[in-house]
């Protein structure tokens, strides 16, 4: 029988890029700035399920390593995942954050030619005045601002892409970025980060 699940929440990205991830715009047919991309993400579930385990209010976050064009694949990726959600739910989102029941993450199972592991931690996800802020202890010190628009109030936007995570992707820039795992030490401060809101689902 075919597993059903449902995401809905928010992603706070930071990446290696200079100004703006170009992946983007391209739909991922453009270099990264500094030829590689090296990206963690802290993704905030507000409500969801994996068949019938409640996936809501469960943080997880993912480590991604890509050696040029997003698009030809050959990623290298993390996962971790909060440490209060049940053991099904972190079979679920295992599941679902390597590709393999199909829908809006069906992609990792095609790019990622290296999975490293899953790793059960506690992850904050909290927002700060508009600032999001993600920690995993001794793993990712991050905070990301969104860039402010010309009209009071208002951030910078992409809207009505294509790209696979949300159509409407929020430009920011990471204020601090660090992380630390899997034998990798990232400082991203100062760079490209995007805010999105995530409805995944297959």
């Amino acid at each position: 029988m075919a597993e059903s699940w449902k995401l809905k929440g928010e992603m706070t990205l930071s990446c290696s890029c200079t100004v703006f991830c170009p992946c983007v715009l391209s739909l991922g047919e453009h270099p990264p700035t500094e030829n590689t991309c090296q990206t963690w993400a802290g993704i905030r579930i507000d409500e969801g399920h994996f068949d019938d385990v409640d996936l809501g209010g469960v943080n997880v976050a993912l480590m991604i390593e890509i050696p040029g064009i997003m698009a030809r694949g050959n990623w290298t990726a993390a996962l971790y995942v909060d440490e209060k959600a049940s053991v099904y739910a972190l079979k679920g989102l295992t599941r679902i954050f390597t590709g393999r029941v199909g829908g809006s993450t069906h992609l990792l199972s095609i790019l990622v030619g290296s999975f490293l592991g899953v790793r059960q931690v506690p992850i904050v996800y909290r927002t700060d005045g508009d600032t999001r802020v993600v920690t995993i202890d001794k793993i990712v010190d991050g905070a990301v601002i969104p860039i402010r628009g010309e009209k009071p109030g208002e951030h910078v936007m992409i809207r009505n892409s294509r790209y696979w995570i949300a159509p409407d992707v929020m430009v920011s820039r990471a204020d601090k970025s660090r992380y630390r795992g899997f034998g990798r030490n990232w400082n991203f401060a100062g760079r490209s980060a995007e805010i999105c809101k995530l409805d995944w689902g297959n």
